[in-house]
């Protein structure tokens, strides 16, 4: 799963786009993943253009299947797109109902060649514990605010500690670019930020089966996103240029 492929407009955005091509170039099978209610945009088409070079097994998924009405335009927008650029499978799906995305899952399952486990089966990432907590804490400020603030904030890890009770204490500061970003953060009377808190501290403390005490901060950074120690926490290459 990549970080998607858009139109790069900022130093991070161009750290993202190259990791998510640079996963696909490693793939057993690559999935195309378009919005049947938007079509073909410039941005799919340059994608288009890009998996045109790789050599391994394609797969096209049309999502969001409930939001068009006529479904003659699905076979449309497929004869459109297959015409640019061959898929072995096509699929079309609605994330939001989960119609036939189990035929999906399974197809490529069956595409993943079989392989050695390549972590024990309990452990929860191959990522420090510190890291993984940040992204988790990432992933619900993302769900919650992507429209308001998408790809504008980063989360770190600051403090970790064990209680006497088995659970563990935990700090992580919340990076913005803006007193503007750090208000949508936080939200009226803090209600944001503690509704990030309370799903983030309910997964943390479920995969560690043990209670997790969380604390967020929210912080101003100017050019956070020119610092390569915040691209290394996320997993990104840090762009030269």
């Amino acid at each position: 799963d990549t970080p998607g492929i858009f139109r790069p407009r900022r130093r991070l955005d161009r750290a993202m786009v190259d990791t998510a091509w640079g996963e696909a170039r490693e793939a057993d099978v690559v999935a195309l993943i378009i919005d049947a209610a938007r079509g073909l945009d410039e941005e799919a088409e340059a994608i288009l253009v890009g998996l045109s070079g790789l050599k391994m097994p394609r797969v096209l998924v049309l999502n969001k299947i409930d939001r068009v009405d006529d479904k003659t335009e699905l076979l449309a927008l497929i004869t459109k797109i297959t015409a640019k650029l061959t898929f072995d499978e096509v699929f079309l799906i609605s994330a939001l109902s989960g119609n036939r995305v189990a035929d999906l899952k399974d197809h490529l399952a069956k595409a993943a060649p079989p392989g050695p486990w390549m972590f024990p089966e309990d452990q929860l990432s191959d990522a420090p514990l510190r890291l993984w907590a940040a992204e988790v804490t990432r992933e619900k400020l993302f769900l919650r605010l992507h429209e308001e603030l998408p790809y504008a904030s980063t989360v770190e890890t600051t403090d970790w500690k064990v209680m006497k009770d088995g659970g563990v204490r935990i700090e992580q500061t919340i990076y913005v670019e803006r007193d503007s970003q750090k208000s949508i953060v936080l939200g009226k009377g803090g209600e944001t930020v503690k509704e990030i808190s309370m799903k983030a501290r309910k997964e943390i403390s479920e995969a560690l089966e043990k209670p997790a005490h969380l604390f967020l901060f929210v912080k101003v950074r100017d050019n956070w996103g020119d610092d390569p120690e915040r691209y290394r926490e996320m997993g990104l290459e840090f762009p030269k240029s």
